[in-house]
Parts: structure tokens; C-alpha cells; sequence
């Protein structure tokens, strides 16, 4: 899958994009209130950015990045209980081998949090 900045996620290869299938993703009811929580971060970047271009304080910085790194898990959070909510639901109501694979899918996906 291509994400917003043109970026492929390495698991997301092999994979056709739900769209293709006829299918919404899983955030697709909340899509608006993502794209504005993820604007709102990206401005926090642009004023991290200042900060250092104006050579402000080094805790004052720090404490922007957690928060800025707080405000991306909020949304990561978000997108996952969607996910898990509609995409790995539909699946396990399915059954078969994708109710598995979405559930597998859905472990990596937390796994990778977790480290991040």
C-alpha cells in the first residue's frame, strides 16, 4: 500500500490495496478526522523544525518531540482499533485462511508499535 508521502510499507508489496477489491479501509468512516489530527502533528513538526532553526532551548525541543510522538500513537492507536474493528472483524466473520491472516497481520502491526 502507498501511503500518504509515496512511501510503500515493506509487508504491504505483495498486497493489492483494498480499494482494488471493492472494499473501504477500515478508517474510511473516520478518514476526515485522521487527515485533520495528522495535519495538526505535521504543523507540530513545522515548529519543531523553527524551534531548531532559532536554536531554542534543548528540553523545550524534547518536549515538543514527545509530544508530537504522542500525538502519531494516538493515531496509530486509532487506525489499529479501526482495523481491527472492521477489516479483521469482516474477516473472522468470514472465515478461512484471511480471518487468520488478518489476525496475524494485525499481531505484526502491534508488534511494530510496540518497538516503535
Amino acid at each position: 500500500m502507498t501511503g500518504h508521502l509515496g512511501t510503500q510499507h515493506p509487508d504491504a508489496r505483495d498486497r493489492p490495496l483494498r480499494e482494488d477489491e471493492g472494499e473501504l479501509p477500515g478508517y474510511s468512516d473516520n478518514k476526515d478526522a485522521i487527515l485533520n489530527r495528522l495535519r495538526r502533528i505535521e504543523g507540530q513538526v513545522r515548529g519543531l523544525q523553527r524551534m531548531v532553526d532559532s536554536d531554542q532551548y534543548c528540553i523545550d525541543v524534547l518536549t515538543q518531540v514527545s509530544a508530537t510522538t504522542k500525538a502519531l500513537q494516538a493515531v496509530a492507536v486509532e487506525l489499529l482499533d479501526d482495523h481491527l474493528g472492521h477489516c479483521v472483524q469482516e474477516a473472522i466473520a468470514a472465515g478461512g485462511d484471511e480471518a487468520q491472516d488478518k489476525v496475524t497481520e494485525a499481531s505484526q502491526a502491534i508488534a511494530r508499535l510496540l518497538r516503535a
